[in-house]
């Protein structure tokens, strides 16, 4: 939040001063003294709103092991541009560095899944996909892994085929992940 509030700061006095050169050296004074702070507000609102739009996608581009799975999109009356507009306050990806397989259970994908919040704290859990019956089981205390791949302990919960996490994880194994989704 700080480098977010600093920023806008930053961007709010940088156009005030483009502002008051361009007054001062070719408008020669003509235009009121009251467009200063008028400029400062206006460049601090249009950082902030910009933060806010683009935190999604560079969030995305500066983790590369992460493949985006879904978005949500949240409007609020206080930024009654978020109607036209939904602002994305959360986002679930995939961890495609820890996303794996099992020789003997090809169409089963272990991966973390990842939460990640605006303003939240991100977390992780490991999930087991399996890619053909369309189901998810979460690893949790007693859940064991088989030598051969199969789960003990798991409690399995079926998913619709369109789900964009199931869709992600299963996608992150057919593509091969330039050889991270290996037997493990």
């Amino acid at each position: 939040m700080l480098i977010d509030f600093v920023g806008s700061l930053a961007t709010g006095f940088g156009l005030m001063g483009i502002v008051l050169l361009v007054n001062r050296l070719i408008l020669r004074n003509r235009i009121d003294r009251w467009i200063y702070p008028a400029t400062v507000a206006f460049g601090m609102v249009a950082f902030t709103i910009w933060a806010e739009y683009t935190w999604p996608s560079r969030t995305i581009t500066a983790q590369p092991q992460l493949a985006l799975a879904s978005e949500n999109g949240e409007a609020v009356f206080y930024r009654p541009w978020t109607f036209i507009w939904p602002q994305v306050t959360r986002m679930t990806a995939i961890n495609l560095a820890e996303t794996r397989t099992h020789p003997d259970q090809p169409g089963m994908v272990m991966t973390q899944v990842v939460f990640i919040g605006r303003w939240e704290p991100t977390r992780g859990v490991v999930v087991i996909y399996d890619c053909v019956n369309n189901a998810r089981a979460d690893v949790v205390e007693g859940v064991a892994m088989n030598a051969d791949g199969t789960l003990e302990g798991a409690e399995w919960f079926p998913l619709d085929a369109d789900n964009p996490v199931l869709r992600t994880a299963c996608a992150a194994v057919e593509e091969g992940n330039d050889g991270r989704a290996s037997g493990a």
